[in-house]
């Protein structure tokens, strides 16, 4: 049995064992935050006066996690000398300068440098503030190594602030998902934070292409879990989007 697989109702979230290494996905070109990323990369736009790169690393450093694995592409050297800047996490770079690999390929690609098994995946474009229980300890405390392959936070559809989609999933009370049927609203928003395995990735090339690809092949195995978030959560997708952030930032 894995060390991260204790059930939910015996370990309290302050004491749960989290993966020591992430991923954080970092080199998306940002086009829809344009005019604000034609001098810098998306994850280096400030909201209250603090980085989303940062934001993402500083959870990590507050849940313990030791490692991030952070892909470059797009102002690669930008990112670079930002994280020289900072004291935690011990940071890893997976140079993509050659080739966007979207997020799929970009994990794939960096699996050697990921020394633990689940392990965090994060989007650095988005933002959220945990509620009563550390976010990334929810997870790790949510995670069944013996039923799962991937755990996605979830965020409740009418509590995803600047997210103008019909939702991404439904979910049983088991946390088993399935996905949004066509023309429907789905309950349930992709937050964009979610623990992996690594056999998720098995028999994947390096190329381009979207962890939705393997979504799909550990729903079909019926091994794709959520976890719904208790705090706040931004969809920080716009110019426009990171001032509507901030008032509700500085209103809570």
């Amino acid at each position: 049995m894995s060390r991260f697989s204790t059930p939910l109702a015996l370990r309290p979230a302050v004491d749960v064992v989290v993966p020591t290494t992430a991923m954080v996905l970092a080199a998306g070109l940002g086009k829809r935050m344009r005019p604000l990323t034609a001098t810098r990369p998306k994850p280096l736009v400030e909201v209250a006066g603090r980085s989303l790169l940062d934001r993402a690393l500083d959870h990590l450093t507050a849940a313990g996690v030791a490692r991030a694995v952070v892909n470059v592409h797009y102002f690669a050297e930008q990112v670079e000398a930002h994280l020289a800047s900072r004291d935690g996490p011990e940071v890893v770079i997976s140079d993509e300068r050659g080739a966007l690999l979207e997020t799929g390929g970009g994990v794939t690609k960096a699996l050697p440098l990921i020394d633990c098994d689940p392990f965090y995946v994060i989007n650095s474009d988005n933002l959220w503030v945990d509620g009563s229980i550390d976010t990334l300890k929810l997870l790790a405390q949510r995670w069944d190594d013996g039923t799962m392959d991937a755990l996605l936070l979830l965020v409740p559809l009418a509590r995803a602030s600047g997210y103008e989609g019909r939702g991404d999933f439904y979910m049983n009370p088991m946390g088993r998902l399935r996905r949004r049927v066509e023309h429907r609203v789905a309950p349930y928003v992709f937050s964009g934070v979610q623990v992996l395995s690594k056999r998720l990735f098995e028999g994947e090339p390096i190329e381009a292409f979207s962890l939705n690809r393997l979504y799909d092949k550990a729903l079909a195995n019926g091994r794709l879990f959520g976890a719904v978030h208790g705090g706040m959560w931004f969809h920080v997708g716009t110019p426009a989007s990171v001032g509507e952030t901030e008032v509700i930032l500085a209103d809570s």
